[in-house]
């Protein structure tokens, strides 16, 4: 089943300068994917327009490539660098379609410890079922093209399927975070616990990060 929402945390470090000392703030926000018919979003590429139309009965597979300028031209927020390579095998049956699709490679993504990048490897299968209607329409795994177009954009629901494999929590190997920022959230935390009752003294968001940062 296709997920329609997956919301994560997001956490963003800013470093400023008061006086002679700095520090750092860091932002929590909260991000959701979503599949909204009326907002979907294309990719400039015509490869990536699948005239259905034009698809003889039986299996048709074509070969895309995710590159840069594919997530440039997508402009989705959660990833804007890769290289993954999409198979999609599609079956036609008179005006009713079966598109399986097979992605594989690498994206670039901020670590979720110490955002700087990082690279995530992609491997992912999914399938949608697509059939001719009078307007755009997504249900499940079901998508409803304008018969009187006939044309698939699958831009959107590839890039979908690439950010939805990013798991919640994604860091470094061991040792090879940002060593600056460690430190400094390891002197915050000595810092926090010196003060007195760590429990009081912590900003629950504090809390939740300092679990991230202790389970890794």
């Amino acid at each position: 089943m296709r997920a329609h929402a997956r919301a994560r945390l997001l956490i963003r470090c800013k470093i400023i300068k008061f006086e002679k000392s700095y520090y750092y703030i860091w932002y929590f926000a909260r991000i959701s994917v979503t599949l909204q018919p009326k907002r979907q979003k294309m990719c400039n590429s015509e490869s990536f327009k699948i005239d259905l139309k034009a698809l003889e009965e039986g299996t048709t597979v074509l070969n895309l490539t995710l590159d840069d300028n594919f997530f440039a031209s997508v402009d989705g927020p959660e990833v804007s660098h890769g290289n993954v390579n999409a198979v999609l095998s599609i079956r036609r049956t008179d005006n009713y379609f079966e598109v399986q699709s097979d992605l594989k490679g690498e994206i670039t993504i901020p670590c979720t410890r110490c955002l700087d990048d990082m690279q995530h490897a992609v491997e992912t299968h999914n399938s949608i079922n697509v059939k001719f209607g009078e307007q755009y329409e997504e249900d499940d795994d079901l998508v409803i093209v304008p018969e009187y177009e006939g044309i698939l954009d699958i831009a959107w629901l590839l890039y979908e399927y690439v950010a939805l494999s990013i798991p919640i929590q994604h860091v470094h190997e061991t040792g090879k975070c940002n060593a600056a920022m460690i430190k400094m959230l390891n002197e915050h935390s000595a810092t926090r616990s010196s003060d007195g009752n760590e429990e009081d003294a912590i900003d629950p968001r504090w809390k939740d990060l300092l679990k991230l940062k202790n389970n890794n």
